[in-house]
């Protein structure tokens, strides 16, 4: 992960608490809740941040989450918001797990700040990591951000330059498929002026 992102997130946590209002994700997070069909678990957060919106929205469901991020600062917020959330600071590409350890995983605002070449196995460790029946949500970059059918290069983002990079969402669902997942939903949402694609996948049984 370059450190010049670590380093825009680190300050962006400083300006954290005025805009943690800007993104209202409580339609993305009930659908995906709704997938799940099972009242408790154990969330594996990849990005976390400061610990909301989706950490916090599960564990008020009873969950148990566990949140990856390699922001120092952000993971401070987290401390004060989700103090209940296990917190590991490193980048998720390189963090480990046990094979069938997690319920859900989620991916927000956080895999299209990687580089593309590296989503392949990313996808192939959450396989992993998750329970068979297992779902996942992921935001996905796209043309309809970034203006490229593939990117990778900076953009600037609350004053900061952040770097993104994406394949179109058809090599996206191949990716998907070979790793074995099922594709559950593929929808492109406007939240806070911005449009991503939100995807939802499964591990099957």
């Amino acid at each position: 992960m370059p450190k010049e992102l670590i380093d825009a997130y680190n300050r962006l946590a400083a300006d954290y608490d005025k805009n943690r209002g800007l993104f209202d994700m409580s339609a993305v997070l009930n659908d995906f809740y709704h997938y799940l069909n099972i009242g408790e678990g154990h969330l594996l957060d990849l990005g976390c941040g400061a610990g909301e919106p989706g950490p916090g929205f599960f564990i008020r469901k009873g969950w148990n989450v566990t949140g990856v991020d390699f922001s120092e600062k952000m993971l401070d917020l987290a401390m004060k918001y989700q103090p209940e959330m296990h917190r590991i600071l490193a980048d998720v590409t390189e963090v480990g797990f046990l094979p069938g350890q997690f319920d859900a995983a989620t991916a927000i605002y956080s895999l299209f700040h990687i580089e593309r070449e590296k989503h392949n196995q990313l996808f192939v460790n959450i396989y992993n990591w998750l329970k068979p029946g297992g779902k996942a949500l992921f935001t996905y970059a796209c043309k309809e951000y970034t203006g490229k059918k593939e990117f990778s290069g900076y953009i600037t983002f609350m004053s900061e330059k952040l770097y993104y990079s994406h394949t179109t969402p058809e090599k996206l669902y191949k990716m998907l498929e070979t790793t074995g997942f099922d594709l559950l939903s593929a929808d492109y949402r406007d939240i806070g002026g911005e449009r991503f694609l939100w995807v939802t996948i499964r591990k099957p049984e």
